[in-house]
């Protein structure tokens, strides 16, 4: 019995160790299984790191300094915003909307001509071979393109093309294109003013500091449109519009054509982006006959009653001056404006003298560039050694040039009171315009007025005339130098306009650059058929925009002119510093009545 229960305990304890040895290697295995888990996890945790924060360096990250990231923040020069230029009115000219540009990361491109294609499609006017250089240069970040619109930003993003981004921005936009584009000028693709007000007022804008203008973007626009109808009616080569206020100095209206879009850089071409109001310079012809008379008045050297023997043209040196509307016989001052006689101007300015001349050209702005608060200002071309002959073909506009701006500027002194105010193109604040310095008398301004408006009753502007209005101005045509002399059939033709004459308030230019007649000018394409015309109508229209009543009230009483005299009989109060002068006996003329109120040849032809 014991033999068998010694059995029965070896039996059991064999059992026992059986079932230990079986569940030491189940924990062993279930350890391993354990542990070759924990390595799995940590290999993938490892692995799905690296694919995040490679993730996150494509997307988030910038390599060389560059964005790389779609949704990238704008920088604070974008956020900061440029401010808006508005007009006269607070009508909006110039403002910044949010933007996208595209740029790409080479090294992230997986096929570039693949990337090329689907860009293309959406954005045709890219350049296939350059974006494909882009796309393969070892560079981090290379540009795509700028300033894309929505629609362009949806359609590429839409493409899921990796290695392409989007940075926020701003685009410059101007809701009126052409209107006024030399004006506002236009901003680089960084939103930097490169000419125009964006130049000028660049640090400002970019500060924060909105801009309003003296311009009137109705009359810009009505402005346009006449000039346009007057280049294409004349086939001429370019324009050029001023409306000036005589008594502040602003300008309600600049116009330059041919123009540019400033929404499109690329139109603003040499000839295009050329300002012809403030940057051309031209001789304007016999317009300067305004200031020849204006400066004889004011300095005694003549008054109404006088004139001068225009009966032969003037031979000086190997030049000579003859009349386009040749009367043939003695002219009284006031003829001499009316009928734009070459000879009488030429022999007042002798009488004038050249200092005096010069003088007097200096105050009325036109031997400096104009003050304005544009880059585009052109330098007048005036005579280096002023001689005789200078200053007699001065007097009728030849032998010195300067801008459309200068002479609406310089016009302006003769009605406003005498009073030279420097022009400007942004709007004065009621009660601090400049009152200006003080060029002519009073009574020599009264006087002017009345001339001018002589020359549209019964001189060569009489097409200027507007149904309502009481217009003044001038004429003038002069033929554009060549290497040697004058060249045949290339002319500026201009009048130079002001309104109401018995309230002056503005002035208003017109030259256009080279026309050519036709049938219905009788082939004359003089500033008396081509530009008063349009100073008229533009007079009509503006008057009626801004609610000017016709006038009502009668002129200013006219004094009869019988006959010239051998001196003023009750001579204008001269301005201080101008020395007063006698002047030549003579025959009488035929009646006319007036209101009170380097050396160049002679040209083949002079004005209207």
């Amino acid at each position: 019995m014991a033999a068998a229960k010694s059995k029965t305990t070896g039996k059991s304890t064999r059992k026992s160790s059986g079932a230990r040895r079986i569940e030491g290697a189940r924990k062993q295995a279930m350890e391993t299984g354990r542990n070759r888990l924990l390595v799995t996890g940590i290999v993938l945790s490892l692995a799905f790191a690296a694919i995040g924060v490679r993730l996150v360096d494509l997307t988030v990250f910038q390599a060389g300094g560059e964005p790389r990231l779609a949704q990238i923040e704008p920088n604070p020069e974008v956020a900061s915003g440029r401010a808006d230029i508005v007009d006269r009115n607070g009508i909006l000219l110039a403002t910044s909307l949010p933007t996208a540009s595209l740029f790409a990361d080479p090294s992230a491109v997986l096929n570039a001509q693949e990337v090329a294609d689907k860009l293309i499609t959406e954005l045709p006017e890219l350049n296939r071979q350059e974006l494909l250089g882009k796309l393969k240069t070892k560079s981090r970040f290379v540009w795509i393109t700028r300033n894309l619109t929505p629609k362009q930003h949806y359609k590429v993003n839409r493409l899921g093309l990796p290695g392409l981004g989007f940075q926020r921005g701003e685009r410059r936009v101007y809701p009126h294109g052409r209107l006024a584009a030399h004006a506002l000028g236009l901003t680089d693709v960084d939103g930097r003013g490169i000419a125009g007000l964006e130049q000028n007022f660049d640090r400002a804008l970019r500060a924060g500091n909105r801009i309003q203008v003296s311009l009137d973007i109705r009359i810009q626009s009505m402005m346009r449109q006449e000039l346009a109808a007057a280049v294409r009616e004349f086939r001429a080569i370019g324009a050029a519009g001023v409306v000036l206020d005589v008594n502040s100095g602003e300008l309600v209206s600049l116009v330059s054509l041919p123009d540019f879009d400033p929404n499109e850089p690329s139109s603003a071409g040499p000839e295009t982006a050329f300002n012809r109001v403030t940057k051309g310079v031209y001789e304007m012809g016999s317009t300067f006959k305004l200031f020849t008379a204006a400066m004889a008045l004011d300095s005694g050297t003549v008054d109404l009653n006088s004139g001068y023997d225009a009966s032969q043209p003037i031979k000086i040196s190997r030049f000579t001056i003859r009349d386009f509307h040749a009367k043939n016989r003695w002219l009284s001052v006031p003829e001499i404006i009316v009928y734009s006689s070459n000879i009488g101007a030429a022999k007042m300015a002798v009488d004038v003298g050249t200092k005096t001349q010069r003088d007097y050209l200096d105050r009325f702005g036109l031997l400096r560039p104009a003050a304005l608060e544009l880059p585009e200002v052109g330098k007048p071309l005036v005579p280096k050694r002023w001689r005789k002959i200078n200053t007699m073909t001065i007097a009728y506009g030849y032998g010195i040039a300067v801008s459309p701006l200068q002479l609406a500027s310089g016009v302006a002194v003769l009605v406003n009171g005498g009073r030279y105010v420097p022009p400007t193109v942004l709007k004065t604040v009621a009660g601090n315009s400049s009152t200006g310095k003080r060029v002519l008398s009073e009574e020599t301004s009264e006087l002017m007025r009345g001339l001018m408006r002589l020359v549209v009753t019964n001189g060569t502007g009489r097409k200027a005339a507007a149904k309502g209005y009481i217009v003044g101005g001038k004429t003038g045509t002069t033929d554009k130098l060549a290497v040697r002399g004058y060249r045949k059939n290339a002319t500026p033709s201009s009048f130079v306009g002001a309104f109401p004459m018995n309230a002056p308030r503005y002035i208003v230019l017109v030259m256009v650059d080279e026309p050519r007649g036709n049938k219905r000018t009788f082939n004359y394409a003089t500033g008396g058929w081509v530009a008063a015309p349009a100073v008229g109508r533009i007079v009509q229209r503006m008057a009626s925009l801004i609610g000017m009543a016709p006038d009502r009230q009668p002129e200013p009483a006219k004094v009869p002119v019988k006959k010239p005299m051998i001196k003023a009989s009750t001579p204008p109060k001269a301005s201080p510093g101008i020395s007063k002068r006698k002047t030549a006996a003579a025959p009488p003329p035929a009646p006319i009545t007036v209101s009170r109120a380097s050396p160049s040849p002679a040209p083949r032809r002079n004005d209207s």
